[in-house]
Protein backbone atom coordinates (compact mmCIF):
# COMPACT_ATOMS: atom_id res chain seq x y z
CA UNK A 1 0.00 0.00 0.00
CA UNK A 2 1.75 2.96 -1.34
CA UNK A 3 0.67 6.64 -1.23
CA UNK A 4 2.41 10.15 -1.60
CA UNK A 5 1.43 12.82 0.79
CA UNK A 6 3.14 15.58 1.46
CA UNK A 7 2.57 17.16 5.27
CA UNK A 8 3.96 20.37 3.83
CA UNK A 9 1.15 21.02 1.67
CA UNK A 10 -0.04 24.56 1.35
CA UNK A 11 -3.68 24.27 0.51
CA UNK A 12 -6.50 21.51 1.52
CA UNK A 13 -7.09 18.69 -1.48
CA UNK A 14 -10.41 19.70 -3.43
CA UNK A 15 -11.44 15.92 -3.33
CA UNK A 16 -15.29 15.30 -3.32
CA UNK A 17 -16.62 14.32 0.27
CA UNK A 18 -17.49 11.03 -0.76
CA UNK A 19 -14.08 9.45 -2.33
CA UNK A 20 -11.69 11.22 0.61
CA UNK A 21 -10.21 8.37 1.78
CA UNK A 22 -12.39 5.72 0.19
CA UNK A 23 -9.40 3.11 -1.26
CA UNK A 24 -8.66 3.34 2.70
CA UNK A 25 -12.24 3.08 4.55
CA UNK A 26 -12.87 -0.59 4.49
CA UNK A 27 -9.32 -1.54 5.50
CA UNK A 28 -9.26 0.96 8.43
CA UNK A 29 -12.46 0.00 9.61
CA UNK A 30 -11.39 -3.64 9.79
CA UNK A 31 -8.70 -2.59 12.08
CA UNK A 32 -5.74 -2.37 9.79
CA UNK A 33 -3.52 0.50 11.35
CA UNK A 34 -1.95 1.26 8.16
CA UNK A 35 -4.95 1.94 6.58
CA UNK A 36 -5.98 4.22 9.48
CA UNK A 37 -2.95 6.25 9.14
CA UNK A 38 -3.43 6.13 5.25
CA UNK A 39 -6.84 7.35 5.98
CA UNK A 40 -5.85 9.92 8.53
CA UNK A 41 -3.34 11.43 6.03
CA UNK A 42 -5.92 12.05 3.54
CA UNK A 43 -8.27 13.38 5.56
CA UNK A 44 -6.39 15.75 6.63
CA UNK A 45 -4.93 17.35 2.78
CA UNK A 46 -8.40 17.24 2.49
CA UNK A 47 -8.53 19.67 5.11
CA UNK A 48 -10.96 17.25 7.81
CA UNK A 49 -8.50 18.17 10.44
CA UNK A 50 -11.62 16.30 13.10
CA UNK A 51 -11.88 13.03 11.49
CA UNK A 52 -8.20 13.16 10.74
CA UNK A 53 -7.59 13.32 14.29
CA UNK A 54 -10.42 9.93 15.11
CA UNK A 55 -8.60 8.07 12.69
CA UNK A 56 -4.87 8.87 13.72
CA UNK A 57 -5.95 8.37 17.14
CA UNK A 58 -6.60 5.04 16.32
CA UNK A 59 -3.84 3.91 14.07
CA UNK A 60 -1.16 5.54 16.90
CA UNK A 61 -3.10 3.37 19.62
CA UNK A 62 -2.61 0.20 16.83
CA UNK A 63 1.33 1.53 17.06
CA UNK A 64 1.91 2.99 14.27
CA UNK A 65 3.94 5.45 14.57
CA UNK A 66 3.60 7.35 11.42
CA UNK A 67 0.17 8.45 12.93
CA UNK A 68 2.04 9.58 16.11
CA UNK A 69 3.89 11.85 14.00
CA UNK A 70 0.36 12.74 12.04
CA UNK A 71 -1.08 13.76 15.63
CA UNK A 72 2.24 15.74 16.49
CA UNK A 73 1.03 17.71 12.90
CA UNK A 74 -2.62 18.12 13.63
CA UNK A 75 -1.21 19.63 17.42
CA UNK A 76 0.96 22.36 15.32
CA UNK A 77 -1.87 23.29 12.80
CA UNK A 78 -3.82 24.29 16.09
CA UNK A 79 -1.06 26.15 17.57
CA UNK A 80 -0.28 23.60 20.54
CA UNK A 81 3.07 23.39 20.05
CA UNK A 82 4.48 21.82 23.07
CA UNK A 83 2.48 18.52 22.69
CA UNK A 84 3.26 18.86 18.79
CA UNK A 85 7.25 18.75 19.95
CA UNK A 86 6.28 15.93 22.45
CA UNK A 87 4.24 13.78 20.09
CA UNK A 88 7.06 14.51 17.49
CA UNK A 89 10.13 13.36 19.59
CA UNK A 90 8.00 10.60 20.46
CA UNK A 91 7.23 9.29 16.49
CA UNK A 92 11.42 10.16 16.07
CA UNK A 93 12.42 8.19 18.88
CA UNK A 94 10.38 5.47 17.13
CA UNK A 95 11.88 5.50 13.92
CA UNK A 96 9.09 7.72 12.07
CA UNK A 97 10.66 9.81 9.32
CA UNK A 98 7.48 11.58 9.37
CA UNK A 99 8.19 12.17 13.09
CA UNK A 100 11.57 13.29 12.23
CA UNK A 101 10.37 16.13 9.79
CA UNK A 102 7.88 17.27 11.80
CA UNK A 103 10.71 17.70 14.76
CA UNK A 104 12.80 19.57 12.09
CA UNK A 105 9.69 21.90 11.87
CA UNK A 106 9.34 22.68 15.31
CA UNK A 107 13.15 23.13 15.76
CA UNK A 108 12.96 25.73 13.94
CA UNK A 109 10.23 27.60 14.87
CA UNK A 110 10.23 29.99 17.63
CA UNK A 111 6.78 29.17 18.61
CA UNK A 112 7.37 26.02 19.79
CA UNK A 113 10.47 27.36 22.02
CA UNK A 114 14.28 27.53 21.76
CA UNK A 115 14.95 26.91 17.92
CA UNK A 116 18.14 24.41 16.78
CA UNK A 117 19.16 24.45 13.63
CA UNK A 118 21.59 22.31 13.06
CA UNK A 119 19.57 19.66 14.72
CA UNK A 120 16.67 20.56 12.33
CA UNK A 121 19.36 20.04 9.52
CA UNK A 122 20.67 17.28 10.85
CA UNK A 123 16.90 15.59 11.23
CA UNK A 124 16.08 16.26 7.47
CA UNK A 125 19.46 15.22 5.77
CA UNK A 126 18.85 11.95 7.31
CA UNK A 127 15.60 12.00 6.09
CA UNK A 128 16.28 12.75 2.37
CA UNK A 129 18.63 9.93 2.47
CA UNK A 130 15.33 7.15 1.01
CA UNK A 131 14.53 8.31 -1.65
CA UNK A 132 11.63 5.82 -2.07
CA UNK A 133 9.82 7.12 0.78
CA UNK A 134 7.52 9.97 1.11
CA UNK A 135 9.10 11.92 3.72
CA UNK A 136 12.07 12.63 1.59
CA UNK A 137 9.87 14.54 -0.93
CA UNK A 138 9.19 16.76 2.50
CA UNK A 139 12.33 17.10 4.00
CA UNK A 140 14.40 17.95 1.26
CA UNK A 141 11.62 20.76 0.19
CA UNK A 142 11.90 21.73 4.12
CA UNK A 143 16.14 21.81 3.83
CA UNK A 144 15.83 24.06 0.94
CA UNK A 145 13.24 26.62 2.82
CA UNK A 146 15.83 26.81 5.16
CA UNK A 147 18.49 27.62 3.34
CA UNK A 148 16.74 30.17 1.23
CA UNK A 149 15.32 31.77 4.42
CA UNK A 150 18.61 32.07 5.85
CA UNK A 151 17.76 32.87 9.77
CA UNK A 152 20.35 31.28 11.98
CA UNK A 153 21.78 29.12 8.82
CA UNK A 154 23.92 31.62 6.34
CA UNK A 155 21.38 31.92 3.66
CA UNK A 156 22.57 29.49 0.50
CA UNK A 157 20.29 30.09 -2.17
CA UNK A 158 22.50 27.63 -4.39
CA UNK A 159 21.79 25.00 -1.57
CA UNK A 160 18.50 25.96 -1.41
CA UNK A 161 17.81 25.31 -5.15
CA UNK A 162 19.45 22.21 -4.87
CA UNK A 163 17.17 20.29 -2.65
CA UNK A 164 14.19 21.93 -3.69
CA UNK A 165 14.91 20.46 -7.01
CA UNK A 166 15.62 17.38 -5.78
CA UNK A 167 12.58 17.36 -3.97
CA UNK A 168 10.77 18.23 -7.10
CA UNK A 169 12.38 15.70 -9.26
CA UNK A 170 10.21 13.33 -6.67
CA UNK A 171 7.17 14.84 -7.00
CA UNK A 172 6.42 17.41 -9.96
CA UNK A 173 9.08 19.48 -11.73
CA UNK A 174 8.98 23.07 -10.52
CA UNK A 175 6.65 22.70 -7.68
CA UNK A 176 8.71 22.64 -4.70
CA UNK A 177 10.42 25.93 -6.05
CA UNK A 178 6.78 26.70 -5.99
CA UNK A 179 5.87 25.95 -2.86
CA UNK A 180 8.78 27.72 -1.40
CA UNK A 181 7.23 30.68 -3.00
CA UNK A 182 3.78 30.68 -1.57
CA UNK A 183 5.56 30.24 1.89
CA UNK A 184 7.78 33.79 1.26
CA UNK A 185 4.43 34.96 -0.10
CA UNK A 186 2.50 34.38 3.09
CA UNK A 187 4.76 33.84 5.88
CA UNK A 188 4.51 30.89 8.92
CA UNK A 189 4.56 32.61 12.22
CA UNK A 190 7.54 31.63 13.75
CA UNK A 191 9.64 30.59 11.03
CA UNK A 192 9.09 32.54 7.68
CA UNK A 193 8.65 36.28 7.27
CA UNK A 194 6.79 37.24 4.39
CA UNK A 195 9.21 38.56 1.80
CA UNK A 196 7.90 39.56 -1.62
CA UNK A 197 11.27 39.67 -3.24
CA UNK A 198 11.97 35.71 -2.59
CA UNK A 199 8.62 34.80 -3.36
CA UNK A 200 8.92 36.39 -7.15
CA UNK A 201 12.77 34.61 -7.21
CA UNK A 202 11.05 31.18 -6.13
CA UNK A 203 7.78 31.20 -7.98
CA UNK A 204 9.81 32.61 -11.11
CA UNK A 205 12.33 29.86 -11.21
CA UNK A 206 9.05 27.43 -10.40
CA UNK A 207 8.01 29.11 -13.79
CA UNK A 208 10.84 28.44 -15.36
CA UNK A 209 10.52 24.83 -13.98
CA UNK A 210 7.32 24.61 -16.32
CA UNK A 211 5.00 24.85 -13.47
CA UNK A 212 2.28 26.65 -14.73
CA UNK A 213 0.64 27.40 -10.97
CA UNK A 214 4.16 29.06 -10.75
CA UNK A 215 4.01 30.98 -13.88
CA UNK A 216 0.15 32.11 -12.49
CA UNK A 217 1.52 33.34 -9.16
CA UNK A 218 4.79 35.21 -10.34
CA UNK A 219 2.40 36.75 -12.62
CA UNK A 220 0.01 37.96 -9.90
CA UNK A 221 2.39 38.93 -7.45
CA UNK A 222 4.77 41.03 -9.73
CA UNK A 223 1.16 42.66 -10.80
CA UNK A 224 0.63 43.91 -7.39
CA UNK A 225 1.50 47.16 -6.61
Amino acid sequence: MMKRCSLLLLFPLLVHADDIGGQYKAQAEAGDKRAQYYLADTLLSSGDEKQAAVWAEKAAKSGDVDAVALLSQLHFNQGDYAQAKALAQQATIAGSQRGAIMLARLLVNTQAGKTDYPQAVKLLQTATSDIESDSAVDAQMLLGLIYANGVEIAQDDEQAERWLKRSSALSRTGYAEYWAGMVFQKGEKGFIAPNKQKALYWLNLSCSEGFDTGCEEFDALSGEE
